[in-house]
């Protein structure tokens, strides 16, 4: 059993249905016993960082999510999930996120320097882009050389340890796109929207 942890921040049904299409039992759950009982679970979401945590907190899932990681089961965040992982975010001053891992989130840059010139680009990112992958990442595992993905976004992580980058991609600076520290792992870009090389990314947390 797969549960999708349910804070009603969004992105739910199509990763619910990414992994249904790959024969997992899955469930849409707020419930902490039902979670805590599960073999892996999800946190997806698309919105702010600040709405999403005040969603964690009122729906008490903050502490269920801490035990689910200490249980060495395997936790995949997903977008916004993978912001939340870490303690704050420029997006939302003054708001703590869940401290899984230690990093920055911080605005994507509307321009950047490339050969003496500024470059304007477009905030969110949106659309596919490759990415450079660690080759000791068990979750991006098989994926061949430089695949692409789907990203939305306009904030992005900038790991404080190199160890846990399973991916980086460019977009005016550079991306760290995935993560993973033993059994918590996240993606920026949503594998459930990018073919077959996101539905390749979920095998391999199914197998995990």
């Amino acid at each position: 059993m797969i549960a999708i942890i349910d804070y009603d921040a969004g992105n739910i049904k199509s990763v619910e249905k990414a992994l249904q299409f790959l024969g997992q039992e899955v469930i849409v759950t707020s419930d902490r016993d039902t979670i805590i009982a599960s073999d892996k679970a999800v946190l997806p979401g698309v919105g702010s960082f600040g709405d999403a945590m005040n969603k964690l907190q009122e729906r008490k899932l903050e502490s269920v999510i801490h035990d689910f990681v200490d249980s060495g089961k395997p936790f995949l965040g997903i977008c916004l999930g993978l912001q939340l992982f870490f303690e704050s975010s420029e997006e939302s001053p003054g708001v703590e996120g869940l401290g899984l891992l230690k990093g920055k989130i911080t605005r994507i840059p509307n321009e950047y320097e490339a050969d003496g010139k500024i470059v304007t680009q477009n905030v969110p990112q949106i659309g596919w882009n490759n990415i450079k992958v660690n080759p000791s990442s068990r979750l991006l595992a098989g994926l061949g050389e430089n695949p692409y993905v789907y990203f939305v976004h306009s904030y992005y992580l900038q790991a404080e340890n190199p160890e846990d980058v399973a991916a980086t991609t460019e977009y005016g600076v550079t991306i760290h796109a995935a993560v993973e520290r033993g059994n918590v792992m996240a993606t920026q870009f949503h594998p459930e929207k990018s073919s077959d090389v996101g539905l390749q990314i979920l095998r391999n947390f199914i197998k995990m």
